[in-house]
């Protein structure tokens, strides 16, 4: 009888010590019982749930302000010839939309330029709902489908726009030819001067950027269907790392594999890799695109949980993403979720579309590098109110790596340096359209 009172509390110390044991070893930060469960959601982490002291919303001057009227009669018709991939011609295209405005000129509807080498033949209208374009655009300009007769048959005049900025140089160098042959096409100079326009132009380029372009039907419902086919909740990755790409940007890196060593080559061309000091200045001032493995370094940093849904909003030919993909393993693309003719039929502009439509439309977006695409889709993030949008610091990264630093002291630096980007609302939008507001 003895024994059994013995033995008793025996079992239960023994059972005690192990639960006590299997919660410390769940608790351990080397365990693997440690990690983030499936369904964290992504606004969870900690970049995300950082308290911002700033954001940039649309300005009231655009979108509640008293438009200045019209004027009765046209100066004359523009078409503004847009060239690049499908972000650098809507940026062309909201920049000739507000030097229309600037000039009284009647906008004719854009020319998007036919490329082989962005393997792209659709145009304006193949992207864009045209009616929606120019009803969103009433009382800030005049858009026409068809030229009248006495000119329809004409080509337009060229004139050259490479070096005008701002309002007084369209003025005082295209006004005249616009007023001559009464049909003329621009494109907008790169270094836009947006600043310098009065408002009323402004606002009709911010209008035609932000409010005015729809997909077409078509286009919107293949997006909606692949926004749909994303498991949820997912974030939008803007990765950059094809060979032509690394090789414009002429850096130099280590460890890459043979194939993409020899893809980078044959893209360079006569455009060499800076070397030595140079090459160093270069990659600090944020210059060299990250690879695959640095933005899963990253992203790691920034505690984003490394089973998160991750959408890869890129084109076909990036390299090394098996530094990625071994890190954070629920990548899809489009090519990995949409299948049937109408999508093998799409090329570059078709498909910049669905990748855009999906970033704009994400839980979370988050971009290796600042191009036309990043500026757009952080642009309107801010337009419908969504702010979980970071831009992966390369200038820090370069900064950090130069010092010395590895491993968890590299980490924490990396998640001080966006968290501040983050909390202050750096890069969320374009400030031409939009006006910063403090919380």
């Amino acid at each position: 009888m003895l024994s059994l009172f013995v033995k008793k509390p025996l079992l239960t110390l023994t059972f005690i010590t192990i639960i006590l044991l299997f919660a410390v070893i769940s608790l351990s930060p080397s365990s693997p019982f440690s990690q983030i469960p499936l369904n964290y959601a992504i606004g969870e982490s900690d970049i995300w749930s950082a308290k911002r002291i700033l954001e940039w919303r649309p300005c009231k001057w655009w979108l509640q302000g008293h438009l200045t009227a019209l004027p009765a009669e046209s100066n004359g018709y523009i078409r503004v010839d847009c060239y690049g991939g499908l972000n650098q011609m809507r940026r062309d295209l909201c920049d000739g939309v507000g030097v229309a405005r600037l000039l009284n000129a009647t906008l004719v509807l854009p020319k998007f330029e036919v490329a082989a080498y962005w393997n792209e033949s659709s145009g304006f209208t193949d992207v864009f709902d045209v009616d929606y374009f120019i009803q969103q655009l009433k009382g800030f300009i005049n858009v026409v489908k068809e030229l009248p007769a006495e000119i329809a048959s004409k080509e337009p005049v060229r004139v050259d726009c490479s070096k005008r900025k701002g309002q007084f140089d369209y003025v005082e160098s295209v006004l005249p030819s616009l007023l001559e042959h009464r049909y003329i096409s621009i494109t907008p100079a790169m270094s836009q001067r947006r600043d310098r326009f009065p408002l009323y132009a402004k606002a009709a380029l911010c209008q035609a950027c932000y409010s005015a372009l729809r997909l077409t039907a078509v286009l919107e419902k293949k997006s909606n269907e692949l926004l749909e086919a994303i498991p949820k909740p997912f974030l939008s990755l803007h990765l950059r790392f094809e060979p032509d790409m690394v090789a414009y940007s002429q850096c130099e890196y280590n460890g890459l594999s043979q194939a993409s060593m020899e893809a980078i080559d044959a893209a360079r061309g006569d455009r060499k890799p800076f070397t030595g000091e140079t090459a160093r200045v270069w990659r600090s001032r944020g210059k060299c695109p990250l690879t695959p493995n640095e933005t899963a370094f990253i992203l790691q940093a920034l505690l984003i949980p490394k089973n998160t849904n991750i959408y890869l909003a890129a084109g076909d030919g990036i390299m090394e993403l098996e530094g990625l993909t071994s890190v954070y393993t629920n990548v899809v693309t489009k090519s990995s979720l949409l299948s049937g003719e109408d999508f093998k039929n799409m090329h570059g502009n078709t498909k910049a579309a669905l990748d855009y439509y999906v970033s704009i439309n994400s839980d979370a977006y988050v971009a290796t590098y600042f191009g036309n695409m990043d500026k757009m889709v952080a642009a309107m993030r801010a337009y419908k109110g969504l702010y979980k949008t970071i831009f992966l610091n390369r200038k820090d990264f370069a900064d950090f790596t130069s010092q010395g630093l590895k491993g968890k002291e590299l980490m924490e630096a990396l998640k001080k340096a966006h968290q501040d980007d983050f909390v202050m609302g750096r890069g969320s939008a374009l400030p031409d359209c939009f006006c910063d507001f403090k919380l």
